[in-house]
């Protein structure tokens, strides 16, 4: 432990860091186990979370040459706003479980990097806080709350903080911990609870009859509706975007709405287990809601290398979850910093060796899925 401390307050990045992937094990000399395993583990017996990661060995890329990359740039633009590279930090709740200062270091980390943040409604600090420590893009993420004025409370205060759009999560409307944090006796500290919603009423208790089952009438009970999205678009002008659809029907009803763009995503395999990998259904859905169309991705993601294929199989960019939460444990808003800048490098060596100039020009010409 003491070593453990000792390390922490090191200003330099440890040597051993040679890649984005290294955090990941280094972490685990930072968090103490408990945590980690709320971290790291999936739901079920972790059958979507492998896939997650397996899916990128799935898809092979192909070498190009007689391209001249000498003006190569990872700039996209994605809602009208310009991005210096396609890698965006997902949201992830209660930062303050690896590190004192939780979001508000991994804000600076993103300012240092103008990379984009998704701000979680469950973030240790409150959301005020991480938009005045980034100038880079910022969306906020919303979980819609039991009562409406809530919610609207969340979406005002994200609006006043100058978050750039409003992305909803629909995909956890039931979540319970891994089996692994649960073996471990975890629970969520005082500092790391979810301050946002700290002044909120707590909900009417609901007593369910004999017959009533506490999954369908108990917590399904406020599970976000179509309408749910609808009544949002009336309260915010800011660009919607939601994270956790994979389904054909249900991105059909979003299309209708005219929903500003979709994060394919199944939670990083902490939602429902037995579900395919994201990856995997990213050209189905690219297919289906038009090569215009915002379409952002998470998943697995642990190196530029699986950025590139994420790019190549259709997402616009791609959001970095569980990374970011080992690189603030082990170095703070540097370690973030410095993942993102090995994830940024990792990207650039494969565009130049595909003969990618620009991340438009990533397409499934320059991969082999084994699956073909």
């Amino acid at each position: 432990v003491e070593d453990m401390l000792i390390e922490k307050t090191l200003n330099n990045i440890p040597h051993d860091i040679v890649q984005a992937s290294d955090y990941e094990n280094l972490a685990k000399r930072f968090i103490e186990p408990a945590t980690l395993a709320y971290i790291a583990c999936g739901a079920g017996n972790e059958t979507t979370l492998e896939k997650n990661l397996s899916a990128f060995d799935q898809v092979e890329l192909l070498q190009r040459v007689f391209v001249d990359c000498r003006q190569g740039t990872t700039q996209t633009i994605i809602l009208g706003q310009t991005l210096r590279h396609p890698i965006m930090l997902a949201p992830v709740a209660a930062q303050k479980l690896v590190h004192s200062k939780g979001e508000v270091a991994t804000a600076q980390a993103a300012d240092a990097l103008e990379a984009g943040m998704i701000a979680s409604t469950l973030s240790s600090v409150p959301l005020e806080d991480i938009a005045n420590n980034t100038q880079a893009a910022k969306w906020f993420q919303l979980y819609f709350q039991s009562r409406k004025e809530d919610s609207l409370g969340l979406i005002r205060r994200a609006e006043q903080a100058g978050y750039q759009a409003i992305v909803v999560t629909l995909d956890t409307p039931i979540q319970t911990l891994s089996k692994g944090a649960q073996k471990l006796g975890f629970q969520l500290p005082a500092d790391a609870q979810p301050i946002n919603l700290a002044n909120q009423q707590t909900s009417e208790q609901v007593t369910l009859k004999q017959h009533q089952s506490v999954i369908f009438q108990g917590m399904m009970r406020e599970a976000p509706l179509l309408q749910d999205i609808e009544w949002l678009k009336t309260q915010t002008k800011l660009p919607i975007l939601v994270k956790g659809v994979m389904h054909p029907k249900d991105i059909a009803q979003l299309l209708a709405l005219n929903i500003d763009g979709i994060i394919v995503s199944n939670h990083g395999g902490r939602a429902l287990d037995g579900t395919p990998s994201a990856l995997s259904l990213l050209p189905t859905i690219r297919a289906q809601v038009g090569q215009d169309f915002p379409l952002l991705f998470d998943g697995g993601v642990r190196s530029g290398s699986d950025v590139f294929k994420a790019i190549a199989l259709g997402a616009n960019a791609v959001c970095i979850g569980r990374l970011q939460m080992y690189a603030l444990a082990v170095c703070g808003a540097k370690g973030v910093a410095h993942l993102l800048k090995l994830l940024r490098d990792e990207l650039e060596l494969c565009m130049a060796l595909t003969g990618c100039p620009t991340v438009q020009a990533i397409n499934q010409d320059v991969i082999l899925s084994k699956e073909q």
